[in-house]
C-alpha cells in the first residue's frame, strides 16, 4: 500500500457537498415523470413508492456515511472495495460506478436541447439525420455541443467554481418546487384526489402498484454517491460529511414525494391523463393551473433545465474523481490521474468525459436512453459491492477508526445488501418492470470488454504497482516523503522534525 499527502485543496464546505448530491438526485424526472408515476401507482400511492424506494437507499447511503468518514479519500467506491474485497473487486466496482457517471452525463448533454423544444418550439432548424427514429438537428446538436464543453471547462476551472454554480442551480430548483407545492395547498381541492389516491381494485393490486414506482425509484436518488468521490476536497469534520450524505438522500425523497402529491391537489384524473397525452409535462401543467397562468409553466421548466445540469455537473465531479482514483492505482493508464497544475482537478479524466458528452448527442437521444439505462445498472452493482464491503470491514477492520458510526450494523448492511442486489436483479430478470433491452445489455457487455482490456493491460504493464492503494497520511508523515525536495529543504525538514521530538521528550 503506498503513502502521500493529499494533492487536493479542501474547498468543499458542508453546504457544497449537500446542493452536489441533492442536486445531482433532483433532475428532470420530477417534471416530466410525475404523470407516469401517478398513473402508475396513484397519487398517494407513487409518493408512498418514493417513500419506499428512500428507505431502500438510505440504508445503501448509511454504509457509505461510515465508509466515507472512515476512509475520505477521492475515489469513494473504490477506496472501500479495495479495502474489504482487494484490487479485482474494487476494480469490478469502481468502473460500475464511472459506467454509471459517464452514461447519466451523456444522457443529460442530450436530455438540455431536448426540453428548449418545449420552451421554443421553432428551436429545431437544419434537419440532419435521424437515429433510432429521433430527427437530429443542426441547432439541437449545437446547443449539446457547446453546453458540454462549458461544463467541462468550468469543472476543469476548480472544484469549487463548479460548486458554485451547483448552488446556484439547486436553489432555482428547490425555489420552483416550493412554489409548486405551497400554491396547490392555496389553490389546489382535496376534491382532486377522489379516484386517483390508489391504483387498483383491491388492497393486494395497490400494493402491487405501489411496489412498481418504488421499483423505478432508486435511479432518481442515484447521485448521493458523489460525496465519496470528492472526500479529499472536503473542507468538513468527518463525522459531518456521514450526516450530510444521509441528509441529502432524506431531502430528495422529502422533494420527490411532496411533488407528487401537489400535481395530485391541483390536477384530477381526467387533468393528468390530458396532460400525459398532451404536453408529457404534468407538473409543469400543475404549476400553470395552480397559478392561474401558462407563464408558471415555464418557470418549471426552467427549474427542470436546471435539474438537468446539477446532475451532469456531478456526475462530471464524479466520473472525474473515480477514473483519477483507479488510474492512480494504475488499473487503468496513470495519464488519467494527471492533475491540473493550478486547478487541483483530475484535468485529462475530465477532458475524456467531457470529449464524451460532446460526442454523444451524434447518436440521438434514443441511444442516450440505452446508455443511461445501462449505466444505473453500474451503479447498482457498484451499491451492492460497496454494502458488501461494508459488511466485511466491520468484521476484517473492527478497530478501524469510524468518525461516524452507523448503530445495528448486521441489521443496516444486511438491508442494504438485500436491497441493492434486488435492484440489480430487477435489471437481470425479463418482465420485470426494470429490465434492460438487448441493446443496453450490449453497452454493458462492451463496458465491460473494454474493463477487461484495461486489467489484463495494465496488469502485465504496471505488474506489482497494479491495484496498490494510495493511503493518505498526516501532514508530519508527508514530510518524509518528499522526493521533489532538494537538500537545503530535506535538511530543514529533518531539523524540524529532530526538534518536535526532543520538545516532546523535554515536556
Amino acid at each position: 500500500m503506498n503513502k502521500k499527502k493529499s494533492e487536493f485543496d479542501k474547498v468543499f464546505s458542508a453546504w457544497d457537498i449537500l446542493v452536489i448530491a441533492f442536486g445531482a438526485m433532483i433532475g428532470w424526472g420530477w417534471v416530466v415523470s410525475s404523470g407516469g408515476w401517478i398513473e402508475s401507482g396513484g397519487v398517494v400511492g407513487a409518493a408512498l413508492g418514493f417513500v419506499i424506494g428512500g428507505i431502500m437507499i438510505f440504508f445503501v447511503g448509511l454504509t457509505y456515511a461510515e465508509l466515507t468518514a472512515a476512509m475520505p479519500q477521492c475515489g469513494g467506491e473504490h477506496v472501500f472495495s479495495y479495502r474489504a474485497m482487494g484490487p479485482t473487486g474494487s476494480f469490478v466496482c469502481t468502473w460500475g460506478i464511472i459506467l454509471g457517471y459517464v452514461g447519466v452525463a451523456c444522457f443529460e448533454a442530450c436530455a438540455f436541447p431536448t426540453i428548449l423544444t418545449y420552451l421554443w418550439p421553432g428551436f429545431l432548424k437544419g434537419y440532419l439525420y435521424t437515429v433510432a427514429g429521433f430527427d437530429i438537428y443542426a441547432s439541437w446538436l449545437a446547443v449539446a455541443i457547446i453546453l458540454a464543453f462549458l461544463i467541462m471547462v468550468i469543472n476543469i476551472m476548480g472544484a469549487k467554481t463548479a460548486a458554485m454554480l451547483q448552488t446556484v442551480l439547486t436553489v432555482i430548483i428547490g425555489g420552483a418546487g416550493i412554489l409548486l407545492i405551497v400554491a396547490s395547498v392555496i389553490n389546489g381541492s382535496v376534491d382532486n384526489l377522489n379516484g386517483q389516491m390508489f391504483v387498483g381494485s383491491t388492497g393486494g393490486s395497490m400494493l402491487k402498484n405501489v411496489l412498481s414506482v418504488a421499483v423505478i425509484t432508486p435511479f432518481y436518488f442515484i447521485g448521493f454517491d458523489v460525496i465519496p468521490q470528492a472526500a479529499e476536497e472536503i473542507n468538513v469534520p468527518l463525522k459531518k460529511i456521514g450526516k450530510m450524505l444521509i441528509l441529502s438522500v432524506v431531502l430528495a425523497v422529502v422533494f420527490y414525494a411532496l411533488v407528487i402529491l401537489a400535481v395530485g391537489y391541483v390536477l384530477d384524473a381526467d387533468a393528468i391523463a390530458a396532460s400525459e397525452a398532451g404536453t408529457g409535462l404534468v407538473t409543469a401543467d400543475a404549476m400553470a393551473t395552480a397559478f392561474k397562468t401558462s407563464v408558471m409553466a415555464k418557470v418549471i421548466i426552467v427549474g427542470g433545465m436546471c435539474g438537468i445540469i446539477t446532475s451532469w455537473n456531478s456526475f462530471m465531479i464524479g466520473g472525474s474523481r473515480a477514473m483519477y482514483s483507479m488510474a492512480e492505482s494504475y488499473m487503468i493508464p496513470p495519464f488519467f490521474a494527471k492533475l491540473h497544475p493550478k486547478h487541483k482537478t483530475p484535468v485529462n479524466s475530465l477532458y475524456l468525459i467531457g470529449a464524451l458528452t460532446m460526442i454523444a448527442p451524434l447518436a440521438g437521444r434514443k441511444m442516450m436512453v440505452w446508455i443511461c439505462d445501462a449505466g444505473n445498472f453500474g451503479c447498482c452493482l457498484a451499491y451492492c459491492m460497496v454494502s458488501i464491503s461494508f459488511l466485511i470491514l466491520r468484521k476484517k477492520e473492527p478497530d478501524m477508526p469510524r468518525p461516524y458510526r452507523v448503530p445495528a450494523y448486521k441489521f443496516v448492511g444486511t438491508m442494504a445488501v438485500l436491497m441493492s442486489g434486488f435492484m440489480v436483479l430487477m435489471y437481470c430478470i425479463p418482465g420485470s418492470g426494470g429490465n434492460l433491452v438487448w441493446q443496453e445489455w450490449e453497452m454493458v457487455g462492451g463496458w465491460a470488454l473494454l474493463g477487461v482490456v484495461f486489467y489484463v493491460v495494465c496488469k502485465r504493464k504496471y505488474q506489482e504497482s497494479f491495484g496498490t492503494l494510495v493511503e493518505l497520511i498526516s501532514d508530519e508523515d508527508a514530510a518524509t516523503l518528499m522526493p521533489e525536495a532538494d537538500e537545503e529543504e530535506l535538511d530543514l525538514v529533518i531539523d524540524q522534525a529532530i526538534e518536535r521530538v526532543l520538545q516532546r521528550m523535554a515536556a
